[in-house]
């Protein structure tokens, strides 16, 4: 049974992803219990130097013009070929925008079962063994099989770092030659808005807010405690907050010292914004949010309600 395991390696602007030493860390495990290497994936254009450093026994690197930004078409075409070639126990690929169009298509190209949302992993005898969450985070699934692929979220697994893995260029295959997609340009964020990494202090808006007109609540208990408003992608998608504001996979990874939830339901792209803050409170109506499972306090009274009066406590507590 083939025992080595594969780590995509996601990069962006020349650095290596937080998430991929995340998945790095537990493909060592993995590799111990099944007897094989850690084998990183790296993919780009003049980009072999992202090799140095991460703790993989083997890299294999493939160099070509259509992967020097990312194109789903082209990762895809490059990641079946290593897959079918050699045949890995498992491969790993983060749960992120880049992981999401990789690991389904990947799947079915290469006829391997696909496990996304994972939490954990471990091999016991000749299965894998995924805990995978579903319904948006409220349910998590045990799920064995005898390998294939499984896509990580952020958070769940220790970063490893540090390494000097074992360089192997490999061609790249004749398809990516005519890739379809073309990479036309990235639009960053427009500037001048706050850097919500650098707050202390954040009080999240998300789909229970209702409208754009009610953040204004929220922006009223943000000032009175020295706060940033910020929000879930739904808010941002809907164009009521810009994209700078955004908390979550897509958006910005965050660790302030308060995060308050406001109809948040807590979906795992945006638990991995924003789980690595110091005390979490949650509002949500919902008892059965996922958000409440990261929460350190929390309650089912209504947003409406709620932040108004702690505004006010607040306010009152600064005039006396």
């Amino acid at each position: 049974m083939a025992s080595d395991i594969f780590v995509l390696v996601e990069h962006h602007e020349g650095t290596v992803t937080d998430l991929t030493h995340e998945l790095l860390g537990k493909a060592r495990e993995l590799a111990g219990a099944a007897g094989g290497e850690v084998v990183a994936c790296v993919f780009g254009s003049g980009a072999s130097g992202l090799v140095s450093g991460l703790a993989a026994d083997r890299a294999l690197y493939v160099d070509h013009p259509s992967l020097e930004r990312f194109i789903p078409e082209a990762y895809v075409g490059a990641l079946a070929e290593l897959v079918s070639q050699r045949s890995p126990r498992l491969t790993l690929i983060g749960n992120t925008t880049v992981g999401m169009d990789v690991a389904g298509a990947l799947s079915a190209r290469a006829g391997l079962p696909l496990v996304a949302y994972c939490s954990a992993l471990s091999i016991e005898g000749d299965n894998v063994v995924a805990m995978s969450q579903v319904f948006g985070g409220k349910l998590t699934a045990e799920v064995e099989l005898a390998g294939g692929i499984a896509s990580v979220i952020a958070g769940s697994f220790e970063p490893a770092t540090g390494g000097s893995p074992q360089v192997e260029e490999v061609a790249a295959p004749a398809s990516l030659g005519d890739v379809k997609t073309k990479f036309s340009n990235r639009v960053e964020p427009e500037g001048g808005d706050v850097d919500i990494t650098e707050q202390g202090i954040l009080i999240s808006v998300g789909r229970g807010i209702g409208g754009a007109e009610n953040i204004e609540i929220a922006q009223e208990l943000a000032d009175a405690l020295g706060g940033v408003v910020s929000a879930s992608r739904p808010i941002t998608d809907s164009g009521w907050m810009p994209k700078t504001r955004q908390v979550g996979k897509s958006g910005s990874k965050v660790k302030p010292k308060l995060y308050i939830a406001c109809g948040i339901s807590g979906a795992p792209e945006h638990l991995e914004g924003m789980r690595d803050a110091e005390l979490i409170i949650a509002i949500n109506t919902d008892e059965g949010a996922p958000i409440f499972d990261v929460a350190h306090y929390g309650t089912t009274e209504d947003l409406f309600d709620v932040l108004p009066a702690l505004t006010e406590q607040l306010q009152s507590a600064v005039g006396a």
